[in-house]
């Protein structure tokens, strides 16, 4: 089984797109688990509308890496993938080949790329993130890859933990900082779009949440107790440049 977790809260204008992406997936066993911050919105009554749903959990939490550590709890899918209420699948085959590299591979997390979409008109694309295929030490040299597109089984979870919510907006480069680098997690990278983003996110709203996010990102090196080269956190932004090229988008 695969478990998808889905965090919300106020999100019904985008949250339709994200659960019927998933309810178009071929893959036949998947589990979609949606942890609600008690949204006023409406959107608990949207999701009710999908029976495809597995279970709904609406309840205060302590902000958005919070709640995925809640699904993650409840998530009973040997797999485990995250997906934002701004996010959606664009294609219905994404997990049964996000699965198929699994046994194929025997990997222990799957990763492919992402495009960032216009909120309003989510046909037009913003940005491209080429993932690339990963090798040794490259988050020294400012890589990560899309947290979106990032399946990890269940048991790294239990093995290595869940999500540090010291680290506020970096919480996700801080999981895979540790599972990858740290941990030497074994990876498979499906070069191909396997979730588009609304333009838009936490992270990314102005300069000082994005300095502020560096610092965090440090914080995360710290944390694991390692040593990144010292122009690490210049790099990181500026892979992200590439992002704005045209790329031919194939998928």
């Amino acid at each position: 089984m695969v478990s998808i977790i889905t965090t919300s809260y106020n999100s019904k204008s985008t949250i339709a797109d994200t659960l019927d992406s998933v309810k178009k997936q071929s893959y036949p066993d998947i589990e979609h688990i949606i942890i609600d911050g008690l949204s006023t919105d409406g959107t608990q009554d949207l999701v009710r509308g999908y029976p495809h749903v597995a279970s709904l959990i609406s309840e205060k939490d302590h902000g958005i890496y919070d709640a995925m550590n809640k699904g993650i709890q409840a998530a009973k899918g040997d797999i485990i993938g995250i997906l934002n209420s701004d996010d959606f699948y664009p294609s219905p085959l994404v997990i049964e080949k996000v699965v198929s590299m699994f046994e194929q591979t025997g990997c222990d997390a799957v990763y492919g790329d992402l495009v960032y979409v216009n909120r309003l008109d989510t046909q037009k694309v913003v940005r491209f993130w080429r993932s690339g295929a990963y090798k040794n030490g490259m988050f020294k040299w400012g890589w990560m890859p899309p947290h979106p597109t990032f399946f990890v089984k269940r048991e790294i979870y239990q093995q290595y933990g869940m999500f540090n919510l010291d680290l506020k907006t970096a919480a996700d480069y801080e999981l895979m900082l540790r599972f990858i680098h740290k941990h030497g997690i074994r990876l498979g990278y499906l070069r191909e779009i396997l979730v588009k983003m609304r333009d838009g996110g936490a992270s990314n709203e102005s300069l000082l949440r994005r300095l502020s996010a560096n610092q965090a990102d440090r914080k995360a090196w710290e944390y694991n107790e390692m040593k990144p080269y010292w122009f690490t956190f210049y790099l990181k932004p500026l892979r992200k440049l590439g992002q704005f090229l045209p790329w031919p988008i194939n998928n």
